[in-house]
């Protein structure tokens, strides 16, 4: 067997391969963000039936496409590793000998569970542990879950992109039906593909930010939480050439009690949902579809994505979606218009310590 470990930082990708003994079994590589696909296409090259492929857990937008291009990849969680830097993660070579020292320790993930395999009910535990601060936050006007129940507004959201092809694709739908929607990027893909965020804004859509490598937050200090968000922050206004955004999401939906109130103090609105058709996980266009129109009710979020894998499923059900509900009467906004309008300071990525 090898073992190759990916490792994740400011410039993008690098991989390391060791054999059964710990000996490099091939040249280090290193990819930019833009290049997944050419990361994808190296690991293949060592042999599918014999590669076992290794993410570490703060590295959550490889995963999908890496298993759609039938590799068999697992997640190293950070009990097994070293402490993180402040930006970034572990050497890749230590990824791929953490995984070859303790191979049951590891979590092999599958499609339709995505990058959380194995840590569902740690997740849960989590979003259930924030009820309260949740709807302080709300009324506080520092997290949105949904808009008014008074008027008939949606917003469609779609997270961990830009992803060419895919995001693309969903543009075009958008533009078909002359429908606005926020996107959620993660800071590595805005980085990577700059003209598609220009795209967005010229279109009139929105811009959050999704954090660089979407991690868990949980997992993360506050320092280490300030970089995703800051560096994030830049790369989007960079890209799309405007302002930074004043909506942050968090990956997964992860948090705690201490998650939120960093995420208040940073000066953004966190952005969570009410409508959620799982379109991730591949259940069929027309359930994606379906899901959406059943959930829907005035001033929902809609969680759609157009990153992180194969999203041709959400691009075929955003047609029926869109029609149906203008045939129910609905109304597309952003998410921007929908958070509360309250006193708080102005929105400053720099303001989280």
């Amino acid at each position: 067997m090898l073992y190759a470990g990916i490792a994740w930082d400011a410039g993008g990708f690098e991989v390391a391969v060791v054999d059964e003994a710990g000996r490099p079994a091939a040249p280090r590589a290193r990819f930019g963000g833009g290049r997944v696909t050419d990361l994808i296409g190296h690991l293949r090259g060592l042999g599918r039936e014999r590669l076992v492929t290794v993410v570490e857990s703060t590295n959550g937008i490889l995963d999908g496409r890496m298993m759609a291009a039938g590799l068999a990849v697992y997640r190293a969680d950070a009990r097994l590793l070293p402490p993180r830097p402040r930006f970034g993660s572990v050497p890749a070579e230590v990824i791929a000998r953490a995984a070859l020292r303790t191979p049951s320790a590891l979590a092999r993930l599958e499609r339709t569970r995505g990058t959380q395999t194995g840590r569902e009910p740690e997740l849960e535990a989590w979003i259930a542990s924030t009820t309260s601060e949740v709807a302080e936050l709300t009324a506080a006007g520092h997290l949105v879950s949904h808009g008014g129940r008074d008027r008939k507004e949606v917003a469609l959201t779609f997270d961990d992109g830009p992803q060419p092809g895919n995001t693309e694709r969903i543009l075009d739908v958008l533009d078909g039906y002359d429908v606005p929607a926020t996107f959620f990027c993660v800071g590595m893909n805005a980085s990577a593909h700059p003209g598609i965020l220009t795209r967005m804004r010229e279109r009139g859509h929105g811009l959050g930010n999704h954090t660089w490598s979407h991690p868990f937050l949980p997992e993360l200090t506050r320092s280490q939480l300030t970089e995703q968000i800051e560096r994030t922050q830049e790369a989007i206004a960079e890209a799309s050439g405007g302002p930074a955004p004043t909506l942050f999401r968090p990956p997964y939906g992860s948090r705690t009690p201490e998650v939120l109130g960093w995420l208040a103090e940073s000066g953004l609105t966190t952005a969570l949902w009410d409508v959620v058709p799982d379109d991730w996980s591949m259940p069929g266009a027309d359930a994606v579809a379906r899901v959406v129109l059943e959930q829907v009710a005035p001033g929902s979020i809609v969680l759609l994505h157009d990153g992180g894998g194969d999203r041709s499923q959400t691009v075929a059900a955003l047609p029926a979606v869109i029609e149906g509900l203008l045939e129910r009467g609905y109304r597309f906004t952003l998410v921007d218009e929908m958070a509360p309008r309250v006193e708080q300071p102005a929105p400053s990525a720099t303001s989280v310590v």
